[in-house]
């Protein structure tokens, strides 16, 4: 039986990229005995009682429920509109495909400092940057979103400029037990080779 707090709770895999560097479709990716895909999915679906995929549905509609970007072409903010613009949930989680060593406890993590915050955007913070594909939005960001779109301004983080965020730093995830190398993300065959041979 879920929780309380997670009847509020949803969770959003965006598969939306080109791609152009890994020279194919990193979804569809083969990693450890299954795709990038399959195992986001597994992960996803442990801490959130509705899960749906942000791409093609040509692509990818046997894997469950998936949504189309409303601005088509316009990168990972623009999919990130389209989850919470159909979502019916408070907290959303939106997660990249592509990086595979994301934990469901790190994602039930994000998800209690968020409820806990009531921040409109939880997102941690590495050496690397802020992490928004690995992030806990409120429902109330699709709007946020919508007029950066139709303003042709497509970075997540200048999005966030006016808004209560959350954020989740190094030292903080540490602490918790996650590390940094939690959010790698597999862009490359180098990438690719990097992580099968580490962690």
């Amino acid at each position: 039986m879920k929780q309380p707090s997670e009847v509020s709770r949803a969770g959003f895999l965006l598969v939306g990229g080109k791609s152009s560097r890994m020279g194919a479709d990193k979804a569809l990716l083969e990693f450890r005995g299954r795709t990038l895909l399959e195992r986001a999915l597994a992960t996803l679906s442990q801490v959130c009682p509705t899960v749906a995929i942000v791409g093609d549905p040509a692509r990818f509609s046997n894997y469950g429920a998936v949504l189309e970007d409303v601005y088509a072409g316009c990168g990972p903010l623009a999919g990130i509109h389209a989850a919470l613009a159909r979502s019916s949930a408070e907290w959303n989680l939106i997660l990249a495909v592509d990086m595979p060593f994301v934990s469901e406890e790190l994602l039930s993590y994000l998800f209690s400092t968020a409820e806990q915050s009531g921040a409109v955007v939880t997102v941690p913070r590495t050496e690397k940057g802020l992490q928004p594909l690995c992030a806990v939005y409120r429902r109330e960001f699709a709007s946020v979103a919508d007029r950066a779109l139709k303003a042709q301004k497509y970075k997540i983080d200048a999005a966030f400029d006016g808004l209560t965020i959350r954020e989740v730093g190094e030292r903080e995830l540490k602490k918790a037990g996650f590390s940094g190398q939690s959010f790698f993300n597999i862009n490359t065959p180098e990438d690719r080779r990097k992580a099968e041979a580490s962690f």
